[in-house]
């Protein structure tokens, strides 16, 4: 009979929480994309991960929780290229050569890594739900909000994170509603198109703010 050690028993226990986490997040991501998110519940959630919902709830507090968890796999990968720009990048531009360039990652992702598909889902989820998109803009120190601050040499709840964070994701959502609302099919649509519409919409944003400029 082998005996564990307490290492690897913990290893053991951080493992397999990790996987009933991962599955929960699928389960969601495979409801949402078929019934929207407001129409799905914890319990649907909880059946389709085959765990209780006790159980659901030692992981999330709530549905709006696993909804974020799964923006954050987004935010995170975000967070790494932010990381890789100049800083000496207006902040703006380095948030948008972050997301394109994450954008282009997950086309070329290796397994267990976001994907093009993952984010596109995500995108889809995010569009189903104007209370989810209410709850995405919320300030939460996430990982881009975090190396945003870095950037900026503050900490990460100063006023300076959390106005470029404001307003750089109204710009995101303002991106992702115009798409939707220009007819496209959310079916159909590519990481490309999110990529193209959003680099439009931030030029739309930067020649807007460049023409509100006023003499001193």
């Amino acid at each position: 009979m082998t005996v564990l050690s307490g290492e690897e028993t913990l290893g053991l226990r951080e493992r397999k929480k990790q996987r009933t986490r991962a599955t929960l997040i699928d389960a969601a991501v495979d409801l949402c994309e078929r019934q929207g998110f407001d129409r799905t519940t914890v319990d649907q959630i909880a059946a389709v991960a085959d765990v209780s919902p006790r159980t659901f709830s030692r992981y999330f507090a709530t549905k709006d929780a696993i909804a974020l968890a799964l923006i954050d796999e987004v935010l995170d990968r975000t967070a790494v290229e932010l990381a890789r720009q100049p800083l000496d990048m207006n902040h703006f531009e380095a948030l948008l050569n972050a997301y394109l360039a994450m954008a282009t990652a997950a086309k070329a992702a290796l397994p267990g890594e976001l994907s093009a598909d993952r984010v596109m889902c995500i995108v889809r989820i995010i569009l189903s739900s104007s209370a989810l998109r209410q709850s995405a803009l919320e300030f939460r120190a996430n990982a881009v909000d975090v190396e945003l601050a870095r950037r900026m040499g503050v900490d990460v709840g100063d006023r300076g994170p959390r106005l470029v964070s404001a307003v750089w994701g109204t710009m995101l959502m303002t991106a992702l509603t115009g798409l939707a609302a220009d007819g496209a099919d959310g079916a159909q649509l590519t990481i490309d198109d999110v990529a193209a519409y959003l680099a439009d919409t931030f030029a739309e944003f930067t020649g807007l703010m460049a023409g509100n400029r006023q003499p001193v």
